[in-house]
């Protein structure tokens, strides 16, 4: 029986971070599915087809490129009805902090509940324990040097964007 996660988030944009727990549970899970969810309390920079284009070229950039990753996007229903549409036993999530913790417990066990599919949370790498995607667009809309915390098609795709 193979092993199938998902790793859900906004993405927007990916993060040094991000790469770092996807990679992760692309050691862990034979197959590890990117999905770009729609959060509707969030106002998006940028568009989910974007979003998800960018998430092909950093994972091309660090060669995990047909590693068993599968990127998508879901916007429509409970993130567990895709999990359980492509067969996920497990939903990886980053935590940076006790307020993700606080914040991603509830759904974890909600998650379990509507279709037993267990939360599995990863610790950052301490170099991007800081780095948020909010904090990134914060300081891309500045004008700040973003090349740091995210892949270079990122840095890039948003130096154009704030031109």
């Amino acid at each position: 029986m193979s092993s199938v996660a998902v790793v859900p988030g906004s993405f927007d944009p990916i993060t040094l971070g991000h790469l770092d727990v996807i990679e992760r549970a692309a050691s862990i899970f034979e197959e590890v599915h990117v999905v770009v969810v729609h959060n509707p309390d969030k106002q998006a920079l940028i568009p989910i087809a974007h979003r998800v284009s960018l998430i092909e070229k950093s994972l091309d950039e660090r060669g995990l490129v047909g590693a068993g990753i599968v990127i998508s996007s879901w916007s429509m229903g409970l993130l567990v009805d895709y999990c359980t549409d492509v067969g996920a036993t497990a939903i990886v999530k980053g935590i940076r902090s006790q307020i993700d913790v606080a914040y991603e417990t509830p759904m974890a066990i909600v998650n379990r509940n509507l279709a037993e599919v267990e939360t599995i949370f990863l610790l950052p790498d301490p170099a991007h324990a800081h780095v948020s995607s909010s904090l990134v667009r914060q300081v891309s809309a500045l004008g700040g040097d973003v090349a740091p915390y995210v892949p270079g098609v990122v840095a890039e795709f948003l130096k154009h964007t704030a031109d």
